[in-house]
């Protein structure tokens, strides 16, 4: 395994939704058939920043307003080591144009749980509705299956719990 692969993912929010691209698009894709935020890799020179407001451009069309971090997570996918800037933004200005990635939907927060999802996402979409402060999340996986969970540095053990707690944002 080499380096850490370097990306942003943001969660746009209107009226009580957040815009997510449904993954149908791309070949090859880790993220296929998945519901996930806007966002993509940092490139050389570019800050995380920087890159999440180009991925917003590019894949939604929009400029992003009120852009806040969020969080650090840390994505272990068999030999996959990414680490990824988690972004919310409450306002953007512009238009949604056609994403060459899949398609860009609106959903409503508490619908996000029924949707097909990485399971590690429940648990970080669950900490950007109940904490304020910047937070740093583990996930290991093997395959498609979600094995442990670090928050802040600690392995926890009853991550599962949140799995249901997400479902009534």
């Amino acid at each position: 395994m080499e380096g850490a692969v370097l990306t942003t993912l943001g969660y746009v929010e209107k009226d009580g939704c957040y815009l997510l691209i449904h993954r149908t698009k791309k070949k090859n894709d880790i993220n296929k058939d998945k519901y996930i935020g806007i966002g993509g890799h940092v490139e050389e020179r570019e800050s995380p920043e920087e890159c999440m407001l180009r991925e917003a451009r590019e894949e939604a069309g929009i400029e992003l307003k009120n852009l806040r971090l969020r969080g650090i997570l840390t994505f272990l996918i068999d030999d996959l080591y990414e680490m990824s800037f988690l972004y919310t933004a409450d306002s953007f200005e512009g238009e949604l144009i056609e994403c060459d990635e899949g398609e860009l939907v609106w959903v409503k927060k508490e619908e996000i749980a029924n949707l097909p999802i990485w399971e590690g996402d429940r648990i970080f979409l669950y900490l950007l509705h109940t904490r304020e402060d910047v937070f740093s999340l583990k996930l290991t996986y093997v395959k498609d299956v979600l094995q442990e969970v670090a928050l802040d540095g600690t392995v926890l053990e009853d991550w599962h719990i949140w799995e249901e707690e997400v479902k009534g944002l």
